[in-house]
């Protein structure tokens, strides 16, 4: 699903973020990745993502060799790829409905489609009964739902989620856990970035290490603790 061989990502001459890096994530894996702020998460996600392109190495995600992908192809790549941010982007303007229909506006679903997919995406994240909320009504909890809703709405392949529990309250955050383990049971492959020690070991998932632009640990049913994931 998910190959990254020798990956480097320098910027400008000198500042080296990821170094070599190779890592491979199965389809349907559920992957937390941690580290220090700088230590090369968010731009391994952007890499991911083709928002950034790679100095060095090769990467293949759902079969896509990114050497060869055109410019013209990189939104199809996105569609296969939902992102969830840690402060939610919503549209202020929108409602919980109309927020999560835009994603499927903005490519083409006619009215019938979005009618029939919209609230069965909303059940999923468990927001049935407000569709019709502004986001300003809602708990940060129920607005990072809203986000993940709209991520997954188009159905895709690979969930990123970064740091999507940043902003909340240890009850809302773990809410939000709980939705990107069912979307995981679901089948889709979802990549977590947290520094939240104690999501990683309730957790008990595989747990990647990035220190100084290099993947210090890759472990399953690692626990994190004092800055280093430990073997259970």
């Amino acid at each position: 699903m998910i190959l990254l061989d020798r990956v480097t990502k320098v910027y400008g001459k000198t500042n080296t973020a990821l170094d070599r890096i190779s890592l491979h994530v199965e389809p349907k894996e559920f992957v937390i990745i941690v580290g220090k702020s700088g230590a090369g998460k968010s731009t391994l996600l952007k890499l991911l993502t083709r928002e950034e392109r790679q100095t060095g190495g090769k990467i293949v995600v759902g079969g896509i060799d990114y050497d060869k992908l055109k410019d013209k192809d990189i939104p199809l790549l996105r569609r296969k790829i939902g992102v969830v941010f840690q402060d939610f982007k919503l549209l202020p303007n929108k409602n919980v409905y109309e927020n999560v229909a835009f994603a499927l506006e903005i490519v083409g679903y006619g009215n019938k489609e979005i009618q029939h997919t919209v609230p069965r995406v909303l059940d999923i994240v468990g927001l049935k009964g407000k569709e019709k909320n502004m986001p300003r009504e809602l708990s940060g909890g129920e607005r990072q739902r809203v986000a993940i809703a709209r991520a997954i709405v188009r159905q895709p392949k690979i969930l990123i989620a970064d740091e999507p529990t940043g902003n909340l309250d240890p009850k809302h955050a773990w809410d939000v856990i709980k939705v990107l383990e069912k979307i995981n049971r679901y089948g889709t492959t979802v990549l977590l970035t947290t520094h939240n020690q104690e999501i990683v070991n309730r957790l008990k998932r595989r747990v990647i290490t990035i220190d100084n632009g290099k993947i210090a640990s890759d472990r399953a049913n690692a626990q994190y603790s004092q800055g280093s994931p430990k073997q259970q």
